[in-house]
Order: structure tokens, then C-alpha cells, then sequence
């Protein structure tokens, strides 16, 4: 065969068992499978040049029949609270965004990563909401994010990334294969070896792929981004409400415990000032609350987008919701924005 005429494939886009299959089919140990394996996923190689245990032969016969496709650090910000925005840039000249979060007094360390460019769902209150969807990323893409900011974790606050949640750009639940083969790489002894505790996957709420992942049972922990306990609020703000009712949700999140057992389960709540605030909305939120096992509730700061004319609530309000809800045993924190003055809090991400 005119390695001309050789059409190269994504090495990091086939399986062990395809590369086994490769070695074999060169005459090649299959040890080299289980070098590359670790070269790829364990120690993040981005070119074959890098995989010094392997002769020049051999690196040279893997350029002609492969290709390696890294995400590159295309922007970074620094915000006043030690916040980190990246922008990435892939293979094909998208670009994504990942979030660093440090929390050193709770020695937290966590990175927000996107699971696709852009997003198809139009939440109002989500600047990623206002792009179109251009396509999922891949698995490796996914892992990319993680590699690569966990490098400048090290670097910048001397510690490792402790946390995970694929709470970036895009619905990861409609990346679904590739999110889930992501967190396979991420947690693989022979990977980075990450425990999926730490692990969170956060939804808009597509209740048959909640199932789905019920039954796959990866052992990550699933946030659904709430924001309204009634209906017609919900469907005023988040449009995938409209096939996915909260009757339907409920339904899907009890099934998603009974077949996972001990994983958390989170209500993902933005405060926006007059419109789900109040203590009505708070009692909405604990009937609600009484209907799946083992929730807490996330109430997050509303982040000012262009264009958008909600605004966050007031900071007594969020406090007396919290309250009430504290009152009859619900589990729940108030989260103060984080990276704001660099577009990097939760609904900002725009590639801005």
C-alpha cells in the first residue's frame, strides 16, 4: 500500500482492542497497545514524538497510519477571586470554554468543561443559549479540557483539580456517548484515574436520557438545572420544559435513584429577582423536593448577560428562601458567583 493514498485515522477516537488489533496486524508485541494506551489517556501524549519508549520506527510507521487532534489554549483570564477562564481551540477552528475554580480553604479545586460547541437548548438566561449548536465534542476533546487545565491548576495554585462537572458549554445528556466515554477516560486506573465521586453531570432535564444514564450507572453524581418549581415558569425560562414537564422529571430522577442507589442528586436553582424568589416559590421547591430522595438544592447568583433582562435577586431574598427551606430539612447552599468579572460564572460562557 502508497502510504500516500493512506487516509489516517484519529487514533484517540478507536478503542484498545483496535489498537491491539493495529500492533498485531504490523507484526508489533502487543505490549505497544498498552505503552500507547498510557501514552494517550494516563500521561495526555499530543504527539507521537512524546512516546519515548516506543523506537523511532515504529513512531514514524504510527504517524503514516494515525493522527493525534489536541484542543489548543487559545485565551486565558484571571479573575480578582482566582477564578481562570480558558478558551480552547480544536482541531477544526471551534472554540470551546473551561472554567478553573479554586476554593483553597475547602481545598476544592474544580473544572468546569463543555461537552459541546455552543447548545441547541435557548434557555433565556444563558448566553451559551443564544449560540447554535455546531457540533458535540469527542471524548478526547472532553478529556483534553480536564488534562490541560488540571496543568494549569498545578502550576498557578501548586494542586491538583479535586472536582469535575461537565457544567460548561452545551447539554452534556445530547453529547451522551461521547460524555460518557469521556468519563471513562477520566476515571480508568489506566486513565487519569479520577473517581467518578467527584464527578458532576449537570442537565437541562431530557428525562429519557436521565433514564439512560440511570441504567449505564457511570457512578457520577447528576445535577438537574431547576431554576422554577412550577411549570409555566419553567417553561417561560427553559424551553426544554415544554417536553420535559417536571411531572416528567420527577419521574425520571426517582428512577435514576432506584438504580443508582448512593449517588447525590442536585437542584441546580438560579435566583432572579421577582420571578421564583419569593416564599411561595420556595414552597413550589420543597413539595417538590419531598418527591425525589436525597436531593440538595444549589441557589446560585443570577450573572448578567448581553441582551438579557433579568436581574439577581436581592441578597435578603435568597436569604429568607434559603431559610424557609432550611426550616423543613432541606439540604441547601447558596453559592456567590465566581468569576464574573471575566464572563466565567455559571451562564456566561459564550466565547466572549
Amino acid at each position: 500500500m502508497e502510504t500516500e493514498n493512506i487516509v489516517r485515522t484519529d487514533i484517540r477516537k478507536i478503542t484498545k482492542a483496535d489498537l491491539i488489533a493495529f500492533f498485531e496486524s504490523m507484526g508489533e508485541a502487543k505490549f505497544r497497545a498498552k505503552q500507547v494506551w498510557e501514552w494517550l489517556w494516563k500521561k495526555g501524549a499530543h504527539s507521537f514524538a512524546e512516546m519515548t519508549n516506543l523506537s523511532k520506527g515504529l513512531r514514524e510507521k504510527m504517524e503514516t497510519y494515525f493522527v493525534i487532534q489536541p484542543i489548543q489554549e487559545d485565551l486565558v483570564q484571571q479573575s480578582v477571586d482566582g477564578t481562570i477562564k480558558t478558551r480552547f481551540k480544536l482541531y477544526d477552528g471551534n472554540l470551546i470554554e473551561s472554567v478553573l475554580i479554586p476554593v483553597p480553604s475547602q481545598d476544592r479545586y474544580t473544572v468546569c468543561i463543555s461537552s459541546q460547541v455552543g447548545c441547541s437548548l435557548t434557555c433565556k438566561f444563558c448566553a451559551t443559549g443564544q449560540m447554535k449548536r455546531v457540533r458535540n465534542l469527542d471524548a478526547a476533546e472532553i478529556y483534553d479540557q480536564v488534562l490541560l487545565v488540571n496543568k494549569q491548576c498545578l502550576e498557578t495554585y501548586q494542586h491538583p483539580i479535586t472536582n469535575i462537572v461537565y457544567m460548561g458549554m452545551g447539554e452534556p445528556l445530547l453529547a451522551y456517548k461521547e460524555m460518557l466515554r469521556s468519563i471513562e477516560l477520566l476515571t480508568l486506573p489506566e486513565g487519569l484515574n479520577m473517581s467518578p465521586r467527584r464527578i458532576t453531570v449537570s442537565t437541562a432535564g431530557i428525562a429519557k436520557m436521565i433514564k439512560k444514564m440511570a441504567d449505564d450507572n457511570p457512578k457520577v453524581n447528576l445535577a438537574l438545572s431547576l431554576h422554577a418549581a412550577d411549570d409555566t415558569k419553567r417553561n417561560e425560562i427553559m424551553p426544554i420544559n415544554e417536553t420535559n414537564n417536571l411531572e416528567v422529571l420527577v419521574d425520571a430522577l426517582q428512577y435514576y435513584f432506584k438504580q443508582t442507589k448512593d449517588t447525590k442528586l442536585t437542584f441546580e436553582y438560579i435566583a432572579f429577582q421577582d420571578f421564583n424568589d419569593g416564599i411561595e416559590d420556595a414552597k413550589k421547591l420543597l413539595k417538590l423536593c419531598r418527591q425525589v430522595p436525597n436531593v440538595k438544592i444549589n441557589v446560585i447568583e443570577y450573572n448578567p448577560i448581553d441582551g438579557v433582562d433579568f436581574v439577581k435577586a436581592k441578597a435578603h431574598r435568597i436569604d429568607d428562601f434559603a431559610k424557609y427551606l432550611r426550616q423543613h430539612k432541606v439540604a441547601i447552599t447558596v453559592r456567590r458567583s465566581r468569576g464574573k468579572d471575566i464572563d466565567a460564572a455559571c451562564g456566561q460562557l459564550a466565547n466572549k
